[in-house]
């Protein structure tokens, strides 16, 4: 309903009063219908579920929990509007961590596309409340017909999500990818996978890779829970990426890595021949310098991966690639919150070291 203009007499003095925006005066899309990327499973649940439906009774517990937050998916539009909204419904009321903020945990984060093609960041939703938030994201933009890309909650999990324009304004699906760019790229691991702790979701290393290739990036990290178990093997075999990329050791002992690596690769190689597959040390904790068990704890895990990756090319696994984690965070120490787990920075940094192997294994992946 078209907002009504009033004049009202005060005194001598005419005055005009205009009712505030109003929700009615909103157009509401749901993101369902403009294609949301990263979802590798189409019969989920849940629609914004992680895994399959199937799933449920495969896995250990803890990590269906997990495939119920929204980590990596995102949605990309076009419109013309000079002002956009976002509407989201959370599934739990926990809305921040006590070392990941309720940006990153909770929010919505907007990117738009500039004039020389790039994915720069516009506006982040700021979680405040559950189970509904509902936000003006940017406004008074000047008028052009743009692309933008709306990244979803990292650590919960969202049961709708809808972008606002003002009532008389178009939204509509941004144009297809390029066809040898649709196959995305899927990470299978643990927090630091899933995006602990980003200050948004578009600052994990996934969606900064994703946005550098122009590819869609399924997110498979199961906070605590990335523990190579067969099952799981088994669910990413249904899929059809780029790559896998599995980088499980933080939630791995030595012993662990040495009995599960090999099987799980195995297992995944006799389904997919020919699709890539990298094998991620893990980062290296930023106080391993000076904590010997972090440091022993680091070596053991890399040891036993490297000689797992050995006797697979060994036994002809070929297409097989390895990422060492020495330096995956740098070496000061500034790139964690707590030596586990990356900062912005430590994000950033990751994304370079991921694209040494990344970049040119993508430009022979179909």
């Amino acid at each position: 309903m078209p907002s009504i203009t009033r004049t009202v007499v005060v005194g001598l003095v005419l005055a005009i009063v205009t009712p505030p925006v109003s929700a009615q005066e909103i157009a509401w899309t749901d993101i369902r219908t403009l294609g949301v990327e990263g979802r590798g499973f189409e019969k989920t649940k849940s629609y914004f579920d992680r895994l399959p439906a199937t799933a449920e009774k495969l896995v250990r517990g803890p990590v269906w929990a997990l495939s119920q937050d929204s980590a990596g998916m995102c949605v990309r539009f076009v419109t013309a509007s000079t002002t956009l909204h976002a509407r989201w419904t959370l599934r739990r009321s926990r809305l921040a961590l006590p070392h990941m903020p309720a940006t990153g945990v909770s929010g919505v984060d907007l990117y738009v596309r500039d004039s020389k093609a790039r994915w720069r960041w516009l506006a982040c939703g700021f979680p405040r409340k559950t189970p509904t938030n509902s936000v003006r994201l940017v406004t008074g933009i000047p008028e052009g017909r743009r692309e933008y890309m709306l990244y979803l909650p990292l650590y919960n999990g969202v049961t709708s999500v809808e972008i606002g324009v003002p009532e008389g304004t178009s939204i509509s699906k941004a144009p297809a990818r390029p066809e040898s760019h649709l196959k995305p790229i899927l990470f299978y691991g643990t927090s630091i996978t899933q995006g602990a702790c980003a200050s948004r979701p578009g600052m994990t290393h996934l969606a900064i890779l994703g946005r550098r290739y122009e590819r869609p990036v399924i997110n498979l990290g199961f906070s605590g829970n990335g523990q190579m178990e067969i099952e799981l093997a088994d669910l990413l075999s249904q899929l059809d990426p780029a790559v896998y990329i599995l980088d499980c050791l933080p939630n791995m002992n030595a012993q662990a890595v040495a009995s599960r690596v090999e099987p799980f690769v195995r297992r995944l190689r006799k389904a997919r021949p020919t699709t890539p597959i990298m094998l991620v040390e893990g980062r290296s904790y930023a106080d391993s310098f000076l904590v010997t068990s972090k440091r022993k704890r680091n070596e053991g895990n890399w040891r036993a991966l490297s000689v797992a990756y050995k006797n697979l090319q060994r036994d002809g696994v070929d297409r097989l690639h390895y990422l060492p984690g020495a330096d995956l965070l740098g070496d000061d120490g500034e790139a964690t919150v707590d030596s586990s787990h990356p900062n912005d920075l430590g994000f950033m940094r990751q994304a370079e070291a991921f694209s040494k192997v990344l970049g040119p294994l993508l430009k022979t992946a179909r």
